[in-house]
């Protein structure tokens, strides 16, 4: 009889943990729902020009913001520039070569001195990723990325995940894009500053060079790169305020091989020939 009740005892204690463990779970799963969780917000500051401050939308591009948030975070763009600026159009900034050539690595993502240069999933519908809504229109925030379909049309997937640290901030409403990049954010305040730094006076205008005009070259006879400030327009910094969340790191992909592709797809012509 005491054995029985000693039993019973301890069946009632493990019944009750149980409750107690379902219960615990439950609350911490209902405050997970119902925590009303501010996005973060990321702070640029750009010398000479001022601040523009972005809202960030995990919500709809989750993979990319935490791209965004862990370069930041590793000082990646600090020094960097806003190299490619087209006033009714957007600012492009956040290349480490300075001139729209740079790639990432995973180093500079994660400080680990992997030199490995990688790329992201490109989180937009054109992709496949019909979360994101977001269109291009003016204080939006995306992510650069490469456009490999003047080669060929089969290329569009490489293309949408060719995504690394390039981002750019539109300046006036461009349907034409929606869709097709990713966007990942608004700006909150700066829109005045996005407007200065899109009409900064630049080497040469891609959109004003004549068929019959050569690209203009330096001193040294290197051609000058379209669309890019006569001053460097530097980014100071990029501060990121999460309000305590942490956003992980993001998963990565290997970069396309443009170059290896280029050699296969011309040797394959000339076989055919």
């Amino acid at each position: 009889m005491k054995k029985d009740k000693t039993i019973k005892i301890i069946f009632i204690i493990a019944i009750a943990l149980v409750i107690m463990a379902i219960g615990f779970v439950s609350y911490g799963i209902f405050m997970k729902l119902t925590k009303n969780v501010k996005n973060p917000i990321a702070t640029i500051e750009v010398q000479d020009y001022g601040t523009i401050k972005v809202e960030l939308y995990p919500n709809k591009a989750p993979n990319t913001v935490s791209n965004f948030i862990c370069l930041a975070n590793k000082g990646f763009y600090n020094g960097l520039t806003f190299h490619r600026t087209i006033p009714g159009f957007m600012i492009q900034g956040g290349d480490k070569s300075g001139d729209g050539t740079g790639t990432p690595t995973i180093n500079d993502l994660k400080g680990n001195g992997d030199e490995t240069q990688y790329a992201i999933e490109g989180e937009m519908i054109a992709n496949g990723y019909t979360k994101n809504t977001l269109k291009m229109k003016r204080g939006v925030i995306a992510m650069a990325r490469s456009d490999y379909s003047n080669i060929s049309s089969s290329l569009s997937e490489e293309s949408y995940n060719s995504a690394g640290s390039q981002f750019f901030i539109v300046q006036k409403d461009t349907s034409s894009l929606d869709g097709l990049y990713t966007g990942f954010g608004e700006v909150i305040e700066g829109l005045d500053i996005v407007d200065k730094i899109a009409n900064a006076e630049v080497t040469y205008r891609s959109s004003e060079l004549q068929s019959n005009e050569s690209v203009p070259k330096d001193q040294d006879g290197k051609e000058l790169t379209a669309d890019m400030p006569k001053n460097k327009i530097i980014i100071t910094s990029i501060n990121i305020e999460n309000y305590g969340e942490d956003y992980g790191t993001p998963e990565t992909k290997a970069t396309f091989n443009y170059y290896d592709y280029l050699m296969k797809y011309y040797s394959s012509m000339n076989n055919d020939q």
